[in-house]
């Protein structure tokens, strides 16, 4: 009882922490006008997964989806809102895939492993944040293609130059925690 109530605290404060540094000027960078940052939001939404598996990362990532559409979504149509805020932010929570496999390789003190894991469970989440944006980009945005410009390129240059940097960029500072902090993400570490 104690673990569940512990992490739904959990996913909530997370959730509200993803959505305040993807909110708060000066805490991201703005790419496009119409959406697209390099941010740190998606780094508690990743650390929930990690921490807690992929059911509480899917959680966490469909709050903080949920939350950006509420405060200052764009919508053109429902399945576009579907594809733009809720799966894509949902499957960030895949980044638990090898949760199990993190906590044994921290707990057995295989750092690299762990690293390895880490880095691959978020490279996973992300793709999947990024198929969602390019399917929404392929069937609603590609309007603002520049002329001459295939649809299919459009979306991939638009959703790829955020999201790239920012699995870099997560993936690096989560593997930074892991290797010298554990116990910030693994509780028991």
């Amino acid at each position: 009882m104690y673990k569940r109530t512990l992490m739904l605290v959990e996913i909530a404060i997370f959730a509200s922490l993803a959505f305040l540094l993807d909110t708060i000027p000066g805490l991201q960078f703005k790419l496009w006008a119409q959406g697209g940052s390099i941010s740190l939001a998606m780094i508690p939404v990743l650390i929930v997964a990690i921490r807690w598996g992929v059911k509480a990362g899917l959680v966490s990532g469909l709050i903080l989806g949920t939350l950006d559409l509420i405060f200052g979504g764009y919508v053109v149509h429902w399945f576009q809102a579907f594809l733009d805020y809720f799966a894509a932010f949902a499957i960030l929570g895949l980044a638990g895939i090898f949760h199990k496999q993190l906590w044994s390789a921290i707990n057995s003190d295989h750092f690299k492993r762990a690293t390895t894991l880490m880095v691959g469970g978020v490279f996973i989440a992300i793709l999947g944040r990024f198929i969602a944006h390019y399917i929404a980009g392929l069937i609603f945005w590609g309007h603002l293609a520049p002329e001459g410009q295939p649809v299919w390129l459009y979306s991939l240059i638009y959703n790829g130059s955020y999201l790239l940097p920012g699995f870099i960029l997560s993936a690096v500072l989560l593997a930074l925690i892991i290797n010298t902090r554990p116990k910030i993400i693994f509780r028991e570490a």
